[in-house]
């Protein structure tokens, strides 16, 4: 068999593996009266943000994809981004369908069954996610490197698929983040803290946009996210071994084409890694939540590191390129690690009896935390390339870059549905909380969700580490493609315009931050007059002898998302054809590297310290410092509203940001010379 039809043959079986799972999870019953009424809200309330939501990202691609015509004069580049954005949304839409289906059957399972059935479907819903997102990766630019990308002539054309990919991923991961965190927001402050009742409360009217905002934007949006870095890896570790000269290929195994295609073959095998670890977590759903999914993740790992020196031996590649995968996957685990540790560790602790002298003194320890864990992952994306320059012949390292980051990638499958899987879990206690379901089935979903918070922490640490090394081959990518138009281009710092084009690349991750910040917040605004106005005039709506008014809040959260991704999106993807045709390449190179710096910094301390004030409530919940209503949990309830857009929406957005804005620059590389 030619070895070129491997990748998007695994991503059909990793797709038909995906449909079993759900054929699986759709046997588990789907709950009676109000539990089924209450889960149809929330999957329905999705399904419609999703179809508004594509519905525009429609008209964006369209008009790209015009623009694409009309720059390149030919047709692959516009097809290739056509496919990555189909790809991606096709991704996002299942894995939300799929868990929107799977959270209910949580609830009865954990209400019928038990605690390990619960876990099991749970996982399984977050499982097709993942899976969805490696064989979509696979088939699509398996597909497109099958058809095009091993001749020269062509071969650029898949860094479309990439553009296209990042596109969806950026709106669909700010809408998601504006749409969730308005109604969490919104919803925390009116009933937690003015009305005095419980999260998931069926009275409070925005709990079900607060529910549908878990799934657009964890699930979805994260999909999307962690899809365009996973494509943009292999994409930039392709075009950065197009470009290399003979004596490098040589010292490397000898042969161009089997560097160019050794990404698709590292995630091919990580795909099939990935569904060895989710049969773990399954073999392991008797066993306490958190070890099942930590041995399921690493196990996953573990087996695609042996094996991955069995497939690049057998295509002739030099050791040391394996040791670049190694230092990727390693680097992705530890990351993953040290984001437990300040989302769900000491430092949580910390901020909770810091509430014991109000919320001052919780906003400055939540702030603290953040920018303390920037230190160790930043130092781990460091060490990857510092290993990458020392195993690899000079010109060689940013390939080592590049492969380090399939590594980390490689076992998206199953890293994903542990990510997917917070969100699920999530929604069963909601679903359990509004339908009434009693003490005993809420304590089985409170700890798959407990597990989620901490899941979730790790994925959104793996996938700024993930897009950052992304993000950097990349770059080095765009480095050498302009290099082969332009004789002598560089990107040295003495440039006054790469100098220049660095303090550009850094207003872009605050300004953007700064957008999507005050969307939440006006957002939630709307919301909390909303769910004000319902408890004020809806009779007996707080006594429980009445019903809110939810879709309301649904269609605030939505118009409010739609209405504020545009501009995001638009800066993300204008910014480098501004800058590189009114200013040059070398004001786009420095500009990538000023955004790709801040990006990271940024994201990291806005998720962590967003987790851990998020987690620090959750810790005084449970009994600590006074327990719910006391002082110490109305100063971290204060922290954890302040924490819900840093980590669900500003910060996520800078990992697409600096992924869009590289992947741009990349595919009008060749019209700058």
């Amino acid at each position: 068999m030619d070895q070129l039809l491997i990748p998007p043959i695994l991503g059909v079986l990793g797709l038909v593996v995906a449909f079993v799972i759900y054929l699986v999870i759709s046997r588990y019953p789907a709950g009676e009266g109000l539990v089924e009424e209450i889960a149809k809200e929330i999957h329905t309330g999705a399904m419609v943000f999703m179809r508004r939501e594509y519905s525009i990202l429609f008209i964006f691609v369209a008009i790209i994809t015009v623009l694409l015509f009309i720059g390149f004069k030919s047709w692959h580049t516009p097809v290739a981004f056509i496919v990555g954005a189909i790809c991606s949304a096709f991704a996002g839409y299942v894995g939300m369908f799929s868990a929107t289906k799977a959270n209910v059957r949580t609830t009865v399972a954990a209400s019928t069954k038990g605690s390990a059935a619960a876990l099991s479907v749970a996982f399984y819903g977050g499982s097709i996610m993942g899976l969805t997102v490696a064989s979509m990766g696979l088939l699509g630019l398996g597909g497109l490197y099958l058809l095009f990308g091993a001749d020269p002539a062509h071969a650029e054309a898949i860094h479309g698929f990439g553009m296209g990919a990042s596109s969806v991923a950026l709106f669909s991961r700010v809408g998601g983040g504006i749409y969730t965190k308005s109604a969490d927001v919104g919803a925390d402050l009116v009933g937690k803290v003015e009305a005095g009742i419980p999260e998931d409360d069926p009275r409070n009217p925005g709990v079900i946009a607060d529910n549908v905002g878990d799934n657009v934007g964890d699930v979805a949006g994260m999909g999307s996210d962690i899809f365009e870095s996973y494509c943009g890896s292999m994409i930039a570790t392709i075009a950065i071994a197009s470009t290399m000269s003979l004596a490098t290929v040589a010292v490397l195994g000898g042969d161009k084409g089997q560097l160019m295609f050794a990404p698709l073959a590292l995630a091919s095998v990580g795909l099939l890694c990935s569904i060895a670890g989710i049969l773990i977590v399954k073999s392991m759903s008797s066993k306490a939540p958190d070890m099942a999914l930590r041995v399921g993740t690493i196990g996953a790992t573990v087996i695609f590191m042996a094996v991955a020196y069995f497939v690049l031996s057998s295509m002739g590649i030099d050791i040391n390129v394996w040791l670049c995968v190694i230092s990727g996957a390693v680097g992705g685990i530890t990351i993953g690690l040290v984001t437990e540790y300040y989302t769900g560790g000491k430092p949580v602790q910390k901020i909770a009896k810091d509430g014991e002298t109000g919320p001052a003194t919780v906003m400055i320890a939540g702030l603290a935390t953040g920018m303390e864990s920037v230190v160790i992952p930043v130092l781990c994306i460091a060490a990857i390339i510092f290993i990458s320059a020392f195993l690899l012949p000079e010109g060689a390292g940013v390939y080592g870059v590049g492969i380090g980051a399939v590594g980390m990638l490689a076992t998206v499958g199953i890293t994903m549905a542990i990510d997917a899987y917070g969100p699920v879990a999530d929604n069963a206690g909601g679903i359990a909380e509004m339908g009434g379901l009693g003490e005993e089935t809420r304590a089985i979903t409170d700890g798959l969700d407990e597990v989620g918070n901490t899941t979730a922490a790790i994925g959104k640490g793996f996938a700024i580490g993930a897009a950052g090394l992304a993000a950097l081959a990349i770059i080095g990518a765009y480095i050498e493609t302009v290099s082969h138009n332009i004789e002598g281009f560089t990107l040295a710092i003495n440039n006054p315009k790469v100098l220049m084009g660095m303090f550009l690349g850094g207003i872009f991750p605050f300004l953007v931050s700064a957008i999507t910040m005050r969307a939440v917040g006006d957002a939630a605004f709307d919301m909390i007059k909303e769910i004000r106005r319902q408890f004020k005039e809806i009779p007996g709506l707080l006594e429980g002898k009445a019903k809110p008014d939810t879709a309301k809040c649904v269609d605030i959260a939505t118009r409010a998302a739609l209405r504020r991704m545009i501009l995001p999106g638009v800066l993300a993807v204008a910014s480098p054809v501004v800058v590189g045709f009114a200013l040059g390449a070398e004001a786009l190179g420095g500009m990538l590297g000023g955004a790709l710096v801040c990006c990271v910094l940024m994201a990291l301390m806005m998720a962590n310290a967003g987790g851990a004030w998020d987690n620090a409530k959750k810790f005084v919940e449970k009994g600590n410092f006074g327990g719910k209503g006391s002082a110490v949990h109305a100063a971290a309830v204060v922290g954890d509203t302040v924490g819900d857009p840093f980590k669900d929406t500003s910060g996520p957005a800078m990992n697409i940001l600096i992924n869009v804005m590289a992947i741009v620059s990349l595919v009008i590389a060749p019209l700058l010379g």
